[in-house]
């Protein structure tokens, strides 16, 4: 009896622990591909001053394939640990959703006008992209880590 007992609670322990080390897995999944981002967007600005709308383009999609796999990297129960996220993110699914699809769609529209070595439509597309990073992290994202 006590054993079993023993045994029962090695293993519910053994799942917790498997548990919490997902959870902080999680988290450090999504801040690196948040970390890609930013890289990305500063290679963006780089080379819009630069005039090398290839590694625009390049960026830009980069941006792209990230910001579709944002939500995946947020799901349920992955709010704590070292995160930024906030409530909001499982709160308002849907409007997170939206705000990685906009993120996608903006970059890409970057993509196309660097393709087209559209100067004045780039910069506009720039800000697009900076204003759909900006926007979701006004909404889900807090100013310090929770712990």
């Amino acid at each position: 009896m006590i054993r079993g007992k023993l045994l029962m609670g090695l293993l519910l322990g053994f799942v917790m622990v498997a548990f919490v080390s997902q959870v902080f897995a999680q988290a450090d999944k999504r801040q690196a591909l948040m970390k890609e981002q930013s890289a990305a967007a500063k290679a963006i600005k780089g080379a819009v001053e630069a005039k090398d709308y290839a590694t625009v383009e390049a960026k830009a999609r980069d941006i792209m394939g990230t910001a579709d796999k944002i939500v995946g990297l947020f799901p349920q129960g992955s709010d704590k640990g070292k995160t930024k996220a906030t409530a909001a993110i499982w709160e308002k699914s849907d409007d997170f959703s939206k705000a990685a699809k906009n993120l996608s769609k903006a970059a890409g529209e970057l993509a196309t006008a660097a393709k087209a070595k559209d100067e004045a439509t780039v910069t506009a597309k720039v800000k697009g992209v900076s204003d759909a990073c900006g926007g979701c992290h006004k909404a889900f994202r807090a100013e310090k880590y929770a712990e």
